[in-house]
């Protein structure tokens, strides 16, 4: 009948009395589908604590009706009823660890799932406000300030605070004076608890931040140790690990004199509360007014008490570092989506009629990118952004895929407004291609079928037979199926825009918008990319924000934005020739060209 005696870390965050309890009330309410589970554990902890109970009093019993009374059949059966009271505390405490473990972990499982889901749905204004450091933090830290709770500390917390009511309610029944006369020291153990309890907090947080900050310095190290090898800069970096480890190293200290100070307290507390029962308690055996079996009983009860007393001390931290991480959570959970449809909206027109009229839009209320911007784009037309860095040509192109909605104005396609229409559709009608494709680990197969996931392999072979890749990737070791690994470290620069063009064309879609995708190929397989693009493009509506103006001249019409306006809008020959914003980017980059 031990005690774990570990000690939780604890958040930056504090909850109120009114927000803890809206914490606690809503994970009762997620709990809920495991609420049998959670009340088959409390059942087991009630009784382990009255087990935990039996125990003392069958000593109580053993000695009064069998030893002083000289009844060998009392005696032998108090023993037995001990042993059974032993067995009891184990088996019910061990299915409570079990049990309360099982509903804990199922309620983190539901809720990473909950809140993994909930990021996936944002929109680009969400990712543009919040740290993505920050919200790997919440998957990681948060849920594991709680996964230490539901492992461990949730039970013993529980099992601390039954014991212990458990304990103060029989010896007020076994003797209520000696029970007031031994809690005399109650008040100093409340005292230095609740000192602990705030000391520790503080302290357990300078642990976290020194930790990070350690960490930190280890990252920069190891990441930019080619920099450091460079200019032989080793020492200068193992000072400054080694001033950040001194940090923690006195962080640490200080969490553990704070431990030091407060567990003899409690120490102390019992033995002294032990000697008055021993004192006052054998003048009343030699009184007469009690037994010498029941103080027997009274003592150990007594020294089973401040168990708990510490334990309940070490674990408040634990607690209130969980109920403020499900606050974060819940938080991010409840954050709305920005870029959203309205219930039951149609599906967007199987159309290339792309139509921006009079829109304006900024990241930020009080920084205006685009301004007043009207474009009607033909289906089937291809039509070319250029313009100055900054200048809004991505910003035009993340509107028209919705990955952000105008400040003012509408855009619409086929005539009806993107605010209006089905999400759903809205990805199989347009698709984007960015400048560097992003991959996850697995193969190319699985990377390619991202974009339509219930894919057969004879469409992926025939998107990728129609835009003239598929060779390629079958040279590969394993062919599609060869492991891109993580980030697509397998694949040159060339086959990563590969697999994000033929996802495009397993999409088959009806706007194509490129992000001069072809400006972070390798020569290797440029032709092969310009080659595959130019296939993708034909017969569809193509947005193409143009970095390299040789694209530009491939398109039907040249639109050259500046200051977030619309300037120019023409073909290419028709601007090189009106002498204005695009001939002078023209002949500039034909000067770098040459040079």
């Amino acid at each position: 009948m031990g005690w774990w005696g570990g000690v939780g870390v604890s958040e930056d965050a504090k909850l109120d009395a009114a927000q803890t309890r809206r914490v606690l009330r809503r994970t009762a309410g997620m709990v809920r589908p495991y609420r049998r589970g959670a009340v088959l554990a409390l059942l087991l902890l009630i009784g382990f604590s009255m087990a935990t109970m039996a125990g003392p009093l069958l000593v109580r019993r053993a000695i009064d009706g069998g030893l002083v009374a000289n009844n060998a059949s009392v005696l032998n059966t108090s023993i037995v009823g001990y042993v059974v009271a032993a067995v009891v505390s184990y088996f019910t405490f061990r299915l409570a660890i079990a049990t309360l473990a099982k509903v804990g972990e199922s309620f983190l499982r539901d809720l990473r799932v909950r809140v993994f889901r909930h990021l996936l749905d944002q929109s680009m204004p969400f990712y543009d406000r919040e740290n993505a450091g920050v919200l790997v933090s919440r998957m990681t830290s948060d849920v594991d300030s709680l996964q230490i709770l539901v492992q461990m500390g949730l039970l013993m917390f529980v099992a601390a605070a039954l014991v212990l009511t458990a304990s103060v309610v029989t010896l007020t029944l076994l003797n209520p004076l000696l029970l007031v006369l031994c809690l005399l020291t109650m008040p100093f153990v409340a005292a230095a608890s609740v000192w602990f309890q705030r000391t520790s907090n503080r302290a357990y947080l300078s642990v976290r931040e020194e930790i990070g900050a350690t960490l930190t310095k280890l990252q920069e190290g190891i990441s930019g140790v080619r920099v450091v090898q460079a200019f032989a800069r080793e020492h200068d970096q193992l000072d400054r690990f080694e001033t950040a480890n001194d940090d923690l190293y006195r962080a640490h200290m200080r969490s553990v004199k704070i431990g030091a100070m407060y567990l003899p307290v409690v120490e102390l507390a019992g033995a002294v509360s032990t000697a008055l029962a021993v004192g006052i308690g054998g003048t009343m055996v030699l009184n007469g007014d009690v037994t010498i079996g029941t103080l027997t009983a009274f003592i150990l009860i007594l020294q089973t008490m401040f168990g708990p007393v510490q334990q309940l001390s070490q674990l408040f931290n634990m607690v209130q570092s969980a109920t403020a991480s499900l606050h974060k959570l819940y938080e991010l959970i409840d954050e709305p989506r920005a870029v959203a449809s309205p219930p039951n909206a149609p599906p967007l027109p199987a159309s290339g009629l792309v139509e921006i009229d009079d829109v304006s839009f900024g990241y930020s209320p009080d920084e205006p990118i685009l301004q007043h911007l009207n474009l009607t784009i033909a289906e089937g037309e291809r039509i070319a952004l250029v313009g100055p860095t900054g200048a809004g040509k991505s910003t035009v192109a993340k509107l028209v895929a919705r990955f952000y909605d105008p400040t003012s104005g509408t855009i619409r396609i086929g005539g009806l407004p993107l605010t209006e229409a089905s999400q759903e559709t809205l990805r199989d009608r347009i698709v984007v291609v960015p400048q560097e494709g992003f991959l996850f680990a697995g193969t190319v197969a699985d990377n390619i079928r991202l974009s339509k996931p219930d894919a057969t392999d004879d469409e992926l072979t025939a998107a990728l037979t129609r835009i003239g890749v598929y060779d390629v990737f079958a040279r590969l070791p394993e062919g599609l199926e060869t492991e891109v690994e993580e980030r697509g470290s397998r694949l040159s620069a060339g086959e990563k825009q590969l697999v994000s063009l033929a996802r495009a064309a397993l999409v088959d879609p009806n706007i194509l918008i490129l992000d001069e995708a072809t400006s972070s190929v390798d020569p290797g397989t440029e032709a092969i990319v310009e080659t595959a693009m130019e296939t993708l493009m034909a017969e569809r509506t193509v947005i193409v924000i143009a970095h390299r103006l040789s694209t530009s001249q491939r398109c039907d019409r040249v639109g050259v934005i500046d200051g977030g306006r619309l300037v120019e809008l023409d073909t290419h020959d028709a601007l090189v020739a009106q002498a204005g914003h695009y001939a002078e980017l023209y002949e500039a980059w034909t000067a770098g060209l040459a040079a």
